[in-house]
């Protein structure tokens, strides 16, 4: 009996010494981040997973009050986890490990642009919407907005980078109207009533001329206009539409044009600023709608106005 029992002893004994110790599961030293999120004391797998979560995490862009939210997945996020965690296992206490992340350009470009899509505010011009005695009227010019791509394209990367997830406002440059009150340009107000025409610049005048304008049964048109189509040494064709024209053929350029050297036509149909053979109707009410001024007047205001130039007709 007592050999059995020493038998027995020895047995388990060796059975103890042949089994090997079970290795401890190897864990994240304390204080170890990986791409901002703590994973000090985990395991390579629960790391792994708080990784993930975090990195799932949409990004915030805000503007005035307004949340828009970008998920990773919709820029063609990932990550390669496994060597952040490696990288973090062999780590030393309190080290912040980079996270290697991917992603498409395409996709992030194409997120951006419609950011600035639904954002951007272009700006608006002033214009003449009349004028007075006192010169022209203007609307109001005002600044747009515009988000600014390249920042943002850099700023989203940024964050996807360093998995963060701090909210982003998002990043916008005003845009200033090419037109304004002051830089307007060149203004032409025709007042019929003392047949005059004046040239402003923006809101400053200046110069003033003595014109003639239309006859009680031809008047020239009061509104807002604008020049058309600028001419030197133009022919002058004789309206088809009017009684007083019938028989009267085109006349070329020279001394006799009724136009003088310069026309400038207005989107009034036949009526424009233009030169004179009969200098002696300045400042009366008889042409048959037109704008006649001294030749070397119409020649001066030709060089110093454009298609498209306002013109404001009292």
């Amino acid at each position: 009996m007592l050999r059995i029992l020493v038998a027995s002893l020895i047995a388990a004994g060796l059975a103890a010494t042949s089994t090997p110790a079970s290795t401890p599961t190897r864990t994240v030293p304390q204080g170890v981040s990986i791409a901002g999120v703590r994973v000090g004391g985990l395991s390579a797998e629960p790391a792994r997973a708080r990784i993930e979560t975090a990195f799932a995490r949409s990004i915030r862009v805000t503007y005035q009050g307004k949340n828009i939210w970008i998920s990773p997945e919709s820029l063609g996020a990932g990550l390669s986890v496994s060597a952040a965690v490696s990288s973090a296992l062999a780590a030393t206490p309190q080290s912040h490990i980079a996270l290697p992340v991917r992603y498409s350009r395409a996709r992030l470009d194409k997120t951006v642009a419609a950011l600035a899509k639904r954002f951007d505010r272009p700006a608006v011009d002033a214009t003449v919407v009349g004028g007075s005695s006192s010169g022209p009227e203007f609307s109001q010019a005002k600044a747009g907005l515009a988000v600014d791509v390249r920042t943002m394209r850099a700023a989203l990367a940024e964050l996807l980078r360093n998995g963060t997830r701090e909210p982003l406002t998002l990043l916008t440059h005003p845009v200033a109207p090419k037109r304004t009150e002051a830089t307007f340009g060149p203004i032409i107000i025709v007042t019929r009533g003392v047949n005059t025409l004046r040239l402003y610049d923006g809101p400053s005048l200046v110069r003033t001329f003595p014109v003639a304008t239309g006859q009680a049964i031809y008047p020239t048109p009061a509104g807002l206009w604008r020049i058309m189509d600028k001419q030197r040494n133009p022919w002058w064709y004789p309206p088809t539409t009017s009684a007083w024209a019938k028989g009267l053929k085109p006349v070329p350029p020279g001394p006799s044009n009724p136009l003088g050297t310069r026309w400038m036509g207005l989107d009034a149909a036949g009526v424009g600023i233009h030169g004179t053979t009969a200098p002696t109707s300045i400042g009366y009410s008889v042409s048959h709608g037109c704008i006649r001024m001294q030749v070397p007047d119409a020649e001066w205001l030709f060089e110093r106005v454009d298609v498209g130039t306002p013109v404001v007709i009292l």
